[in-house]
C-alpha cells in the first residue's frame, strides 16, 4: 500500500527507499508484566522475528530503522531486554547493513546494550523531505514528511468493541505530511484514537487523518477518513 513517493504499508512497518521503519516494540515487556505478578508466555521475540521474517520475504532493504521504545523498562534493563534486544540486533544483521536505533521515552537506559554491537542512540533521523522521529517531543525545522510511532494506533468498532486493529494515520501537522505507525509487537495492540486522549503531541484532532488497517495477513487496507467510519 503506497502512501507517498517511495513510502509503502508493508506489514507493520513502513518502507522507505532501502529503509524499513518499524516502531515500539518493547522488548522485555513480559519480564516487567512477571514482576508485576502476572505469568504470561515470553512470545513477544519470536513473534517480532516471525513478522519481520515475513517481511523480508517480500522487500530487500539495507538499513532497518526502529522509531522509539526498543525495550520498555524506563529505568533499568531487565535480562529478558538484554538477551531479546542483543537477538534482534543479530538477526537483523543477517537481513541489512545498518541499524538506527531512534531514541523514544521507554529508552531511558539503552546504551550498554547498544554498546555491545557498537551501535548508538539518536534523537530523529533526516533523508531527503523525511523526517523520522519517535512523537513524544515537537522539535523544530521538520521536513515535509514526518513519521512518528509513539501513539500505538488502533481502531475498533462497535460490533466487536473489544477487538482492535492496528492502523496507520495519514495526516497533517502544521501543514506538513504525517505518518503515524503502529506498534511492531503484538503485546500492546494499541490505543482506539477515536477515544481522544493522545500521546503524541503532534495529534490533536483526527477526523480528516486517512486510516490503513492491517489484517491478519500484513495486508493494509484503506479505510478512509476517521471522521467517515462506522462506529
Amino acid at each position: 500500500m503506497k502512501l507517498f513517493k517511495d513510502i509503502e504499508i508493508i506489514d507493520l512497518a513502513l518502507k522507505y527507499k532501502d529503509n524499513l521503519i518499524i516502531g515500539d516494540l518493547q522488548l522485555g515487556y513480559e519480564e516487567y508484566l512477571h514482576n508485576k505478578g502476572l505469568l504470561i508466555p515470553k512470545f513477544q521475540l519470536n513473534d517480532i522475528l516471525e513478522r519481520l521474517g515475513r517481511i523480508f520475504s517480500r522487500v530487500k532493504v539495507k538499513r532497518v530503522i526502529i522509531n522509539g521504545d526498543l525495550k520498555h523498562e524506563f529505568g533499568t534493563i531487565n535480562k529478558q531486554e538484554w538477551n531479546d534486544v542483543l537477538k534482534l540486533f543479530d538477526y537483523l544483521f543477517t537481513k541489512v547493513e545498518e541499524i538506527i536505533i531512534i531514541k523514544g521515552n521507554h529508552d531511558v537506559i539503552l546504551a550498554p546494550i547498544l554498546k555491545q554491537r557498537n551501535l548508538k542512540l539518536v534523537n530523529y533521523f533526516e533523508d531527503d523531505d523525511v523526517t523520522i522521529i519517535h512523537g513524544d517531543k515537537i522539535v523544530v525545522n521538520l521536513n515535509k514528511i514526518i513519521i512518528i510511532a509513539h501513539e500505538h494506533p488502533a481502531i475498533s468498532f462497535s460490533e466487536k468493541p473489544a477487538d482492535k486493529f492496528k492502523c496507520f494515520l495519514v495526516g497533517k501537522f502544521q501543514r506538513k505530511n504525517l505518518i503515524v505507525i503502529p506498534s511492531f509487537s503484538n503485546l500492546t495492540v494499541g490505543t482506539d484514537v477515536r477515544h481522544g486522549n493522545f500521546l503524541s503531541p503532534y495529534i490533536n484532532k483526527i477526523d480528516n487523518f486517512n486510516c490503513y488497517i492491517v489484517d491478519d495477513k500484513g495486508n493494509a487496507r484503506d479505510f478512509g477518513k476517521i471522521k467517515e467510519l462506522p462506529l
